[in-house]
């Protein structure tokens, strides 16, 4: 059964940084690629960033490029997403995600809180 858990969340104002992390069991987490989401208030939830199995593919939202950056450590079966210059539409409840293959993410983590107070 694989289980995946966000931390790190939290209220932050405009301009501050946060770091989430994402710990994951079950199944074999070096071999795939994982992925953070999120959902604002009234939207869809939306991609945010993702990260191959070896971390060295890495891709972002045009809304997030050069303010988060997304990592991983496959010996402690974690993924994280530093968040840096934030602003108030930042704002979102953030999920992180592992994918099945070709952008299909099967497993979903309970998420966690972001608020950006401007």
């Amino acid at each position: 059964q694989v289980q995946l858990v966000e931390s790190g969340g939290g209220l932050v104002q405009a301009g501050g940084s946060l770091r989430l992390s994402c710990a994951a069991s079950g199944g074999i987490f070096s071999t795939y690629s994982m992925g953070w989401f999120r959902r604002a208030p009234g939207k869809e939830r939306e991609f945010v960033a993702a990260i191959d199995w070896s971390g060295y593919w890495r891709n972002y939202a045009d809304s997030v490029k050069g303010r988060f950056t997304i990592s991983r450590d496959n010996l402690k079966n974690t993924v994280s997403l530093q968040m840096n210059s934030l602003k108030p539409e930042d704002t979102a409840v953030y999920y992180c995600g592992r994918d099945a293959g070709g952008g299909t993410y099967e497993y979903w983590g309970q998420g966690t809180q972001v608020t950006v107070s401007s």
